[in-house]
C-alpha cells in the first residue's frame, strides 16, 4: 500500500458523495487528460516565465481529483464499467503522460533525452502491469510506498525547489536538479520493472510447469 492511500481513500469518498448529480465520471476523466495537457503547456512555457511552474502543480491538483475520482465516484453511485473504466483510464494516462513529458523536454529545466527516457520507463511499467493483469489476474498501480498520487507530490515540492534551486552541485559541477532527480527515477523505475518481470515470470512459470 502506498504512503498516501489511507487518507487518499477517505477524502475520495468524503469528495464522491459531495459531488453534483451533473457530474459524471467520464467528466472526471477528461478533467484529468485536460489538466495533464495543460500542465504539458505550463512545462512548455516556463522555458520563458518561471513563474508557469506553479501552473504545473495546480494542474497536477487537477488532474489527482480528476484521474482518482472518477472511479471512486462510479462505485459510490454503483455506475461501474471495469473494461470500459479500465481501457480508457489507462489510455487517457498515456496520452496524458507523454504530454507531461513532452512539455517538461522543452521547459530546459531537463535534458530532452531524459524526458523521454523516463517516457519509455513509463510505457514499460505500464506494459508489465497491463499484461500482468491479464495473465496474472492481479493489478498493481502503486510500487513499494509509491503510487501516481505520491508522485504527483514529489514532482509539485520539485517544481516549488526549481523557482529558488533549478541547479545542484555535485563535486564540482552543476547539474540541473531536475536531471539529478530524472537519472534517479528512471534508474528506479527500470529496477522496479525488472523486479516485476522476474517475479510474475517466476509465477508464471510455476504455474503453468511442464511436466
Amino acid at each position: 500500500m502506498s504512503l498516501l492511500a489511507p487518507l487518499e481513500k477517505r477524502a475520495l469518498a468524503w469528495l464522491a458523495l459531495r459531488t453534483p448529480p451533473s457530474i459524471h465520471p467520464d467528466h472526471l476523466t477528461l478533467l484529468g487528460l485536460a489538466s495533464l495537457l495543460g500542465a504539458g503547456l505550463c512545462y512548455w512555457y516556463a522555458s520563458r516565465n518561471r513563474w508557469a511552474l506553479i501552473g504545473v502543480i495546480v494542474f497536477l491538483g487537477f488532474n489527482w481529483l480528476g484521474d482518482s475520482l472518477d472511479g471512486t465516484l462510479a462505485r459510490v453511485r454503483n455506475r461501474q464499467r471495469p473494461r470500459y473504466g479500465f481501457y480508457v483510464d489507462h489510455m487517457v494516462d498515456a496520452f496524458g503522460t507523454a504530454a507531461l513529458l513532452a512539455g517538461l523536454s522543452q521547459s530546459g529545466y531537463m535534458n530532452e533525452r531524459l524526458a523521454m527516457m523516463l517516457l519509455i520507463a513509463y510505457f514499460l511499467i505500464s506494459i508489465e502491469v497491463y499484461l500482468a493483469t491479464y495473465t496474472l489476474g492481479t493489478f498493481h498501480l502503486s510500487f513499494w510506498v509509491f503510487s501516481p498520487t505520491e508522485i504527483r507530490v514529489l514532482l509539485a515540492v520539485g517544481n516549488l525547489v526549481l523557482l529558488v534551486r533549478p541547479w545542484v552541485r555535485i563535486g564540482d559541477i552543476q547539474y540541473r536538479l531536475f536531471d539529478v532527480g530524472g537519472l534517479v527515477a528512471f534508474a528506479s523505475m527500470i529496477i522496479m520493472v525488472l523486479v516485476a518481470t522476474s517475479r510474475h515470470t517466476a509465477a508464471l512459470y510455476r504455474a503453468e510447469r511442464l511436466p
